[in-house]
């Protein structure tokens, strides 16, 4: 498989791009469902799909507990999610509130190195801990994935970001 992108000229006159062309990333109109995902597992894994189907809708949910309660919530060989946003500036501290905030969003950070053990003992010669490079997201995105540009007649654009 192979991430397939478009050439797309940069059209915004204030931008120091101008005129310049860039890849932008395009995908299948369909996204990878949770069903796919658990079927995905249940062949990887000794468990069966209805209790993958659970394990991924209960954190979707969980996820969104605290993530409504503004925790950063991370998920080991996975990495971080976090709420940010946007924030409109104001020319002293008390003009700042909640009204300024706008362009909330999931920041999502991959995991790329885990330390097991004890985290607070971090000394090597006592043995307490091992760092590991697991296989993630970032690194098979990263080095893992062919890019192809699309034909004209298979694009199918994120309306909504388009990346």
């Amino acid at each position: 498989m192979s991430q397939k992108f478009i050439k797309v000229q940069n059209k915004n006159m204030r931008s120091t791009a101008f005129g310049k062309y860039f890849a932008r990333a395009v995908y299948d109109k369909n996204p990878i469902s949770t069903k796919d995902i658990a079927n995905f597992i249940q062949m990887q894994a000794s468990i069966k799909k209805s209790d993958c189907l659970a394990v991924l809708d209960e954190l979707g949910a969980a996820l969104k507990h605290y993530l409504e309660l503004g925790q950063k919530v991370k998920i080991d060989g996975i990495g971080i999610f976090k709420v940010g946003f946007s924030s409109i500036g104001a020319e002293t501290e008390a003009g700042v509130s909640a009204n300024n905030i706008y362009g909330k969003r999931v920041i999502f950070t991959p995991e790329t190195v885990r330390i097991e053990g004890q985290p607070e003992s971090r000394s090597q010669e006592d043995g307490s801990y091992k760092i590991v490079r697991p296989f993630t997201v970032e690194k098979v995105m990263v080095s893992d994935v062919v890019f192809e540009e699309a034909r004209q007649q298979e694009v199918t654009t994120n309306e909504e970001g388009g990346e």
